[in-house]
């Protein structure tokens, strides 16, 4: 609940919308009016705004609470860095996930996107940005006090995203087997990163 306060209230969730949308504003501008490329790309880009403002936060989501000592009063208390690393990805898909999938309708309007496609580009975020979110905080324990740790975090964090894309992607023409491939992904990243996470905090804190 703390981390979840801290990013709503520090305006995390608005910067990661504010920043989805403009993506997914500027694509029109940059392929023109063309209605029936922009419904054909629409889902496509929907998902590489989404991948981007992903990685807005991943600086702040670990590094603050390390610096401060906030991971040391909870390894004294004997409460799992793991599990706290588990607290953080559930805290950071709450502020960033549902407040994308709301703003992904109306980038489905600016895109000429249809209703069909546009169910799936739902179904398809709601599947993979758990996963997003757990790559997020894993990269950001991993590059937590290394100077221009921002800049590392996306060498990390796009390749490892890259599936999250190629099989969301995918999902937009209907293919059971592209969802079921994501959700296999967004799976292993949510039951893996924590123990990542977990390893990395705990080598930093050291």
């Amino acid at each position: 609940m703390r981390d979840l306060r801290r990013n709503v209230a520090g305006g995390g969730a608005t910067l990661v919308v504010g920043f989805f949308l403009l993506v997914a504003t500027l694509f029109p501008f940059a392929i023109g009016p063309d209605a029936a490329l922009l419904a054909r790309v629409g889902g496509g880009v929907i998902w590489t705004a989404a991948l981007l403002a992903g990685l807005l936060p991943v600086e702040r989501l670990v590094a603050p609470d390390l610096e401060s000592g906030v991971f040391d009063q909870f390894a004294v208390r004997g409460i799992s860095i793991a599990a706290v690393a588990g607290a953080k990805m559930l805290a950071h898909w709450l502020s960033f996930g549902p407040p994308l999938m709301l703003a992904a309708v109306v980038a489905a309007g600016l895109l000429d996107l249809s209703g069909e496609t546009l169910v799936r580009v739902e179904i398809g975020l709601a599947i993979g940005t758990p996963g997003l979110a757990a790559l997020a905080v894993a990269t950001s324990a991993l590059v937590a006090g290394v100077r221009g740790g921002g800049a590392v975090a996306g060498l990390v964090m796009l390749p490892l995203a890259v599936p999250l894309l190629i099989f969301g992607a995918g999902s937009l023409d209907g293919a059971a087997g592209a969802v079921k491939l994501l959700a296999a992904v967004s799976l292993i990243l949510v039951a893996g990163a924590p123990l990542v996470a977990g390893a990395a905090i705990r080598a930093a804190m050291d």
